[in-house]
């Protein structure tokens, strides 16, 4: 927190009925000393009534109306920890009030997780709630948390409580607000959806024309709601079958189902072991043993849901099943929006070296909710930018301005900021594919920090180190060789190792054997002729490809970054 004009003076816990906001507030208020508040509460005691009999009599507009009038009441109020109401995310007017000098936090579960939390508060079935009548509850929770989501995902910090207890999410919560990296600012512009702002970003799909098949990218906050819509508009229909992660799919997938089967989709999901370890042959076959014991046809879509492990897994199971079925690439992930999920590039991992089989295959659509992006890790955040300053510094030089000044509200995914930084990523890699669908020509540049990166990570057994971090590692030994030759001005060197720094990401690589990087080397999917083929800044937005580089400076450099 980096002066008093910033210090929030109030906090907000936002989230789904049942997700604990009442409980966990009296015990981060009784922790930081501040008096802990429930919106539902003020509402019962200003109207005399309980909250079922003002829906029963006054319907829920009334309510709504008397939501809004809480939510200003304590907005006005200073050291105070405020439980809101499971629907006040919706009002643009709510959510403005909440970001002005206060921090907004959401408290997440999965449906099944709030049923029971919901049966169980005071013994009667979640079925008699205001907003959870008729038949079918768990029905009912999917359908509104998945409406809310993208409200949601507006908060400075999404909080997993899935597992733990109150007094564990309260500390949880505690610490991260404690921590200077949980939030950027308590300006009420932040928690405001690009489409309500005066001048909202352009949201036509960015369309990829690549020569195999042209297909749209669709980028917003909350596209996962219309997955099911964008499947029919791209002419698919039947089955969808979503592959996903055990991260991922706890997350968000009851979102992307429930608009499938909204828009009539018949529809299933499977779950590999999050990490690289699984991008391998061996979990290609349980997928297809997967999709053989559900009859997937060669018309049903196979969907991926998650970062760039299962949208290359995906993608190789997708072109080889059937001999290709429709690929909807659906990242969640900031490294898979910005690169992976957009050019038709999909492999496995040999134990020796990264996507050594694979294939061109280019899905049918992308849907890419940037809203998702909350839910990251912020390590998992930060590496997806080593793809952003990438495009940046081979190929924009005023999107490396934005990223220069704005580091921030991009590290801390302010909506309009980050829709907008995503959109302009997606517009660089589809032009490049369109040029170069086939990786012989121009997309060469996309390797720039890749030769040196994938090694790394091959070295390193595709463990503790994340696929962005080491392309940051990359991009400086190879920023560091264009310097010895002579092709990088010193100048851009230290530019690129300052706005890595910046955000986060390593300069250097981790401790491993050089010669063991230098091996993986040799088998990068670039060499060609046994020399490799590298990517080097001659300036910003300007790369050269030099195939001359002597090993004796690429030793030299490996020796010096792994450390």
């Amino acid at each position: 927190m980096s002066s008093d004009t910033d210090t929030p003076r109030r906090l907000f816990l936002t989230g789904f009925s049942g997700s604990g906001k009442s409980a966990v507030a009296a015990l981060v208020g009784d922790a930081l000393g501040w008096r802990a508040l429930d919106t539902d509460s003020l509402i019962e005691e200003a109207s005399g009534r309980s909250i079922p009999e003002i829906f029963e009599h006054d319907g829920e507009e009334r309510f709504r109306e008397l939501e809004r009038e809480a939510v200003q009441q304590v907005a006005a109020q200073d050291e105070v920890v405020i439980a809101t109401g499971g629907g006040v995310v919706l009002a643009e007017e709510n959510r403005r009030a909440m970001a002005d000098g206060g921090l907004v936090l959401c408290l997440e579960a999965r449906p099944e997780t709030i049923l029971e939390r919901l049966r169980n508060t005071d013994g009667s079935p979640a079925s008699e709630r205001p907003l959870l009548q008729g038949a079918g509850p768990l029905g009912h929770i999917v359908e509104l948390k998945s409406r809310r989501q993208r409200f949601y995902a507006l908060a400075d910090l999404l909080i997993d409580t899935e597992g733990r207890t109150p007094q564990q999410v309260a500390t949880a919560v505690v610490e991260a607000i404690r921590s200077p990296d949980a939030w950027f600012s308590c300006h009420p512009e932040r928690l405001v959806l690009p489409e309500e702002r005066t001048e909202p970003p352009a949201s036509e799909p960015i369309w990829v024309e690549a020569p195999s098949r042209r297909y749209p990218v669709v980028v917003e906050w909350g596209a996962l709601d219309r997955l099911g819509e964008l499947l029919r508009e791209a002419g698919l229909e039947g089955a969808a079958y979503v592959l996903s992660d055990s991260a991922v799919l706890p997350h968000h997938g009851d979102r992307a189902l429930h608009s499938l089967r909204e828009a009539g989709f018949q529809v299933d999901a499977f779950a590999i072991p999050a990490g690289e370890a699984s991008k391998t042959l061996d979990t290609a076959k349980t997928v297809y043993d997967w999709l053989v014991s559900r009859r997937a046809e060669r018309g049903h879509a196979l969907i991926a849901l998650g970062g760039g492990v299962v949208g290359d897994l995906a993608g190789f199971v997708a072109a080889t099943y059937l001999r290709g079925v429709p690929l909807v690439q659906a990242p969640t992930s900031l490294l898979a929006m910005v690169d992976a999920a957009i050019g038709g590039k999909v492999a496995v991992d040999h134990e020796r070296c990264k996507n050594l089989i694979g294939a061109f295959y280019q899905p049918r659509l992308v849907v890419e909710d940037v809203s998702t992006l909350k839910t990251l890790p912020q390590r998992a955040l930060v590496e997806g930018c080593a793809e952003v300053i990438k495009h940046a510094f081979i190929l924009d030089s005023q999107l490396l301005g934005d990223l220069e000044e704005r580091a921030d509200d991009l590290l801390h995914l302010e909506p309009a900021f980050a829709v907008d930084i995503v959109r302009r990523n997606v517009a660089i890699k589809a032009s490049v594919v369109a040029d170069d669908e086939r990786d012989t020509g121009r997309r060469a540049i996309l390797n720039y920090g890749h030769t040196i990166g994938h090694a790394i990570e091959a070295a390193a057994g595709y463990a503790n180190v994340l696929h962005g971090e080491a392309v940051s590692a990359g991009m400086m030994a190879a920023a560091e060789i264009g310097r010895r030759l002579g092709v990088t001005p010193p100048a851009v060197v230290e530019q690129q190792r300052a706005l890595l720094e910046r955000f986060g990401l390593p300069v250097r690589g981790p401790k491993l054997d050089a010669q063991q990087v230098l091996n993986a080397i040799s088998l990068d999917k670039k060499v060609s002729a046994g020399k490799v083929s590298w990517v080097l800044l001659a300036d910003v937005g300007r790369t050269v490809l030099r195939s001359d580089v002597p090993d004796d400076i690429v030793a030299e450099v490996l020796g010096e970054i792994l450390t």
